[in-house]
């Protein structure tokens, strides 16, 4: 399966979750993707477990027709991300494009003050359920769950089938796209 030419917007904040976001980008990019790492008005940022991270963009200068999909780790970070009109709105646009938004452990706090949760399956680490529920989303313990364009996991143990839904999503809107583009010459 390969990414080339898709491009997936990830998420970051003060006290990512280190894996949650590391494990993402790279498997994204050995399979060809191309990553963009925006944060909300900080250049690095220090992950749950020490990790550094400097990224790559703000999010105040980023488009949703840029992207095929998004990932947001967990960690303490979404509390702080989800403050940023212009993530939840980016977060928003891309879930309405029908593209990928990815969502894992306390990422969840996201998508729910972007508005896209009621009446969605998913699933998150199980200290946010009741702010799921709260919010709209019929909450199922399990790795990974796939509700059209969302896809939730609950922890970073749970990092290999959360990938390869995401990995899955985005090949199968990267093959309609090809499919929706008429070949070179044809009439």
């Amino acid at each position: 399966m390969t990414l080339h030419g898709t491009n997936v917007l990830i998420f970051a904040g003060p006290l990512y979750e280190d894996l949650e976001l590391w494990y993402p980008k790279i498997r994204l990019e050995e399979e060809g993707a191309r990553t963009v790492v925006a944060g909300t008005g900080e250049r690095t940022y220090q992950g749950k477990r020490g990790y550094p991270l400097t990224v790559d963009a703000s999010v105040d200068d980023l488009h949703a027709d840029d992207f095929d999909g998004l990932v947001i780790p967990g960690g303490y970070a979404p509390d702080i991300m989800r403050r940023s009109r212009k993530l939840l709105q980016l977060t928003r646009d891309i879930y309405d494009a029908d593209k990928p938004v990815a969502f894992i452990c306390h990422a969840g706090w996201v998508p729910i003050s972007a508005g896209i949760v009621r009446g969605k399956r998913g699933t998150s680490v199980g200290a946010i359920r009741d702010d799921l529920v709260n919010a709209g989303l019929l909450w199922e313990d399990s790795p990974v769950v796939v509700d059209g364009n969302l896809i939730s996991s609950r922890t970073p143990a749970d990092l290999p089938q959360f990938m390869r839904a995401l990995i899955r999503a985005l090949a199968a809107r990267g093959a309609e796209a090809q499919a929706a583009v008429p070949a070179a010459g044809a009439r």
